[in-house]
């Protein structure tokens, strides 16, 4: 590890210790500006206001943020407008919807929208004032830059982008919202739940020293397939299965294991300059797995020389574990349990903060805006995610890349804001054997791989 000038150490830690305990006490302020819309000004402001969500992309994850919001005691939360590219699963978000908050849910169905250009009914709606964001991450960029534009506050999904270019424009989108005083939380639930919180603050204080290397898994069997339909077209199935194609979801380095990277992130302060690593597909061979690898691994390299290892693996009846460790000179820690080990291995924390972050950065978002506090969760939310692309350009070019050419990259995987409909072309087209166009490292990478220097 590189050796670091103790008193820059010092200020660093000073710096993360002041920062943690603000977060820990729920400060997320952040900057005011001149010129401000009328609504950030002064709408919620002591909880009199109804805070009227419009929910973009009715899946699980969407249902269940729209619940999360309904279920906030500052102040009055309704969902009055959906979106969504399929009929079936807005109605079925709908009833699910009203079985649990049925005062809460006033969707006519003039306000029930459909298709790839439904969102911008919801940007139009000058009865919207929150969204919710919460489709394939491919489309992530575009309609956050949209609510941004639209004056709506946002509450996003992770990860937030699944390419270099997607990335710039969310941080772009998310500079502008800071200027209009918007708030922009991002579900990055880790960092709002008190065991992390105050473990976090624990480690940065230096409870067990310098930190010197971290590890951190996603380590599971994989997720659901949904086989082909008879008169499905290419682009149907592609989003039927939005999570087996990196146009969609960034491969599933970026799609999960976002969590456990964000939280070395958080720790560090910071994000890696440096990355290598390995990945491919041994388990998911078929045309039923699109194109992503099933595992991943991944050496990260910070400023400070700070070493983070990283794994993620979708094959069953292999070890699991999601989890994040981080080893100091004095001592280690299993941040996700929230305890913390002296070199002996004696405990010397043990976290009671509670967790449930889901529900919890829901009551965070809230609270903070009824106290006239705007969070803006963007920046972290974007390069937390840019890590984890980060990691799977290493991987997939089988190169030792760096930060600053990565984020640079020109490559998109999808000009979603072309789509018009079902019947558009999808991105990435199947072979005459149905297989999808995958990257090997060191042969055919010069689709993802424009930021390598030749």
């Amino acid at each position: 590890m590189t050796k670091r000038n103790n008193s820059n150490s010092s200020t660093r830690r000073t710096f993360l210790q002041n920062s943690s305990k603000l977060a820990v006490a729920g400060a997320a302020a952040s900057s005011l500006v001149a010129a401000q819309p009328a609504i950030a000004r002064t709408a919620f402001a002591g909880g009199s206001d109804t805070i009227r969500l419009g929910l973009i992309g009715a899946g699980g994850r969407g249902t269940g943020a729209a619940v999360q919001a309904m279920n906030t005691k500052s102040g009055n939360v309704e969902l009055v407008a959906m979106a969504d590219a399929f009929p079936k699963r807005l109605q079925s978000a709908l009833k699910t919807c009203k079985n649990k908050h049925k005062e809460k849910v006033q969707v006519p169905e003039d306000k029930q929208h459909i298709g790839f250009d439904a969102y911008k009914r919801i940007m139009e709606d000058s009865n919207v004032n929150m969204v919710i964001l919460a489709t394939p991450p491919g489309f992530r960029p575009l309609h956050f830059e949209a609510a941004v534009n639209a004056n709506k506050h946002v509450f996003m999904e992770k990860p937030v982008a699944v390419d270099a270019p997607g990335i710039r424009r969310v941080l772009k989108a998310g500079e502008l919202a800071k200027q209009k005083n918007l708030a922009v939380a991002v579900g990055l639930q880790r960092r709002h739940e008190r065991a992390y919180m105050e473990t976090i603050a624990k480690l940065q204080d230096g409870i067990i020293g310098d930190l010197i290397h971290s590890r951190v898994y996603w380590n599971g069997g994989g997720v659901w397939t949904k086989p082909r339909e008879e008169g499905q077209t290419e682009l149907q199935y592609q989003m039927k299965n939005w999570y087996y194609f990196n146009w969609l979801c960034g491969d599933h380095i970026v799609e999960q294991h976002i969590h456990n990277l964000d939280v070395t992130n958080w720790l560090m302060g910071d994000f890696p300059e440096k990355a290598q690593g390995m990945g491919g597909r041994q388990v998911r061979v078929g045309p039923d797995t699109g194109q992503i690898y099933d595992h991943h691994a991944v050496e990260y390299t910070y400023a400070n020389g700070h070493k983070l290892l990283s794994q993620c693996r979708h094959q069953r009846r292999t070890w699991s574990s999601v989890s994040e460790h981080v080893h100091g000179s004095n001592g280690y820690s299993n941040i996700g349990k929230g305890k913390i080990y002296d070199k002996n291995s004696k405990l010397i924390f043990n976290s009671k903060g509670s967790r449930g972050g889901h529900q919890q950065e829901h009551h965070d978002l809230f609270a903070a805006i009824r106290e006239g506090n705007i969070p803006n969760e963007a920046e972290y939310g974007a390069k937390s995610t840019m890590t984890a692309i980060f990691g799977r350009m290493a991987t997939y070019s089988g190169k030792e890349i760096l930060w600053k050419d990565a984020i640079e990259s020109k490559i998109s995987l999808c000009d979603v804001d072309n789509l018009k409909d079902f019947n558009s072309d999808a991105p990435f087209q199947p072979n005459t054997n149905g297989d999808y166009p995958i990257p090997t490292p060191g042969k055919n990478v010069s689709a993802v791989c424009d930021w390598i220097k030749r």
